[in-house]
């Protein structure tokens, strides 16, 4: 039976990115760590990653505007650890929905299909990922 390499893979991301943080001189370099970090910045929450829930290219997934760019999206199923709601530069506000009562989308970034994905993967983590 083969492992799971996520696992090792995330606890290697976060690794780098508290390492690289820490002492890294570059400020590209640096913005590349910062991104890691990016759900306690935007939300106020700290989290761990439960799973990968999927890699997803935007374009097979029908998003609009087509980009003369490719993009890769990658979808996580995170546990709250700690923290509290706290709007940011560029979060107005933090709120739960349920899967039934979303809030108009930005369809150039997800789609219902793709939200509806994570809750399937949140229903039933048991799931593999997705990949396109």
């Amino acid at each position: 039976m083969t492992q799971d390499p996520w696992p090792g893979w995330v606890r290697s991301l976060r690794a780098i990115s508290q390492t690289g943080l820490h002492f890294s001189k570059d400020p590209f370099d640096t913005e590349r760590y910062q991104q890691v970090r990016e759900v306690f910045e935007e939300s106020g929450y700290r989290t761990r990653v439960q799973k990968l829930i999927g890699v997803y290219d935007r374009d097979r997934q029908g998003l609009v505007p087509p980009y003369p760019f490719h993009i890769y999206k990658l979808f996580f199923l995170c546990e709250i650890t700690g923290g509290t709601a706290t709007a940011s530069v560029e979060t107005s506000q933090i709120e739960f929905f349920p899967e039934q009562e979303l809030p108009e989308l930005s369809v150039a970034r997800v789609s219902t299909r793709l939200i509806g994905r994570c809750f399937e993967h949140q229903r039933r983590p048991e799931l593999p990922a997705d990949f396109d």
